[in-house]
């Protein structure tokens, strides 16, 4: 399998050499400008269906919120995001998709969804999910439920944080490459844009890191970790899951002691334990190279004794700076 995930990749890679198209934005991510995501340009992979191996079924839902968008007018770009379109690289099927618009709300657009089917003789259940963000829904997000898959809906967006919270101080609609650039990690920040059958690679690094077999950040480790320290643990967790490397950059963000006094204070306990979760109900080898990460990285105190982890880190912390 991997090997074939490898190939796949490579001739991505050359394909996109002959056809990158470089854009240049404006718009700000958190705060940065879209520059200083990082040095090299977006890269777009033209005839993206095909090399993304769409299913019978994937086409057929495509085609018809094409024609959504171009019966109403509404003039939406339309991008399927994150974890959808990386699992489709390594060749692994899902019924879940996240699609990001670039004009409107996600309910707006479900309602332009509604409309067009009851023209059509035919309803669909909206369902609308209250932003939560303890359970890292920063956003509102409307869920559908069409050609039997589950699709979400929620506009492109960017984030601003403080020091005190995981939580964003700000969420407001962003760029592609705003919204690229807040992800968790490189390879889950890829889109697939519908409205011009393309693969966006708008960090220009997500491609090269699933080729690599690395899990990175879109942006500075560091500060991304202590924006919100739960994406050490999703950083773990998609390394077990897919038996990749950590970033040596990340990695020694992952161990600061400032990280980790965040990851002990700030994230909720119920947080943590969804995120434990998940790593032991993976399949196969995957919860022993978890657990092998967390105690390689010395993650054992914060994640498991959050109030003495703070107190040890924060020492320790202190401790480094006096002898600096």
């Amino acid at each position: 399998a991997h090997m074939g995930d490898v190939s796949f990749l490579t001739y991505a890679k050359a394909y996109a050499s002959a056809i990158v198209t470089s854009t240049r934005s404006l718009a700000y991510a958190g705060g940065r400008r879209d520059s200083e995501v990082d040095s090299r340009a977006p890269r777009l992979i033209a005839g993206g269906g095909a090399r993304l191996g769409l299913t019978n079924r994937e086409t057929e839902l495509f085609d018809f919120l094409r024609s959504v968008v171009r019966t109403s007018g509404c003039g939406t770009t339309m991008r399927v995001a994150g974890g959808w379109v990386r699992d489709k690289l390594l060749g692994r099927d899902t019924d879940d998709i996240d699609i990001a618009l670039d004009n409107m709300t996600g309910q707006a657009f479900a309602a332009i969804i509604s409309d067009r089917l009851e023209s059509l003789g035919e309803t669909v259940h909206v369902g609308v999910i209250q932003a939560n963000p303890e359970q890292s829904k920063h956003l509102e997000t409307v869920a559908i439920s069409l050609f039997g898959f589950s699709v979400d809906l929620v506009n492109l967006r960017s984030e601003e944080y403080s020091s005190e919270s995981r939580i964003p101080s700000e969420v407001k609609f962003g760029s592609p490459i705003s919204d690229a650039a807040r992800r968790d990690l490189t390879i889950n920040s890829l889109f697939y844009n519908l409205m011009t059958d393309s693969i966006e690679d708008m960090t220009g690094r997500g491609l090269a890191d699933l080729e690599a077999r690395r899990i990175d950040t879109p942006l500075e480790p560091l500060e991304t970790l202590l924006d919100d320290p739960l994406r050490v643990l999703r950083a773990v967790r998609f390394a077990a899951r897919f038996d990749y490397a950590v970033a040596p950059g990340l990695e020694s963000a992952m161990v600061d002691p400032g990280v980790q006094v965040q990851l002990g204070t700030k994230i909720s306990r119920e947080r943590v334990l969804r995120e434990l979760f998940s790593m032991i109900g993976a399949q196969g080898a995957a919860p022993v190279r978890a657990f092998r990460l967390i105690h390689k990285l010395r993650l054992h105190e914060a994640i498991f004794l959050s109030d003495l982890s703070g107190r040890l880190a924060a020492a320790r912390e202190t401790a480094s700076a006096e002898a600096a």
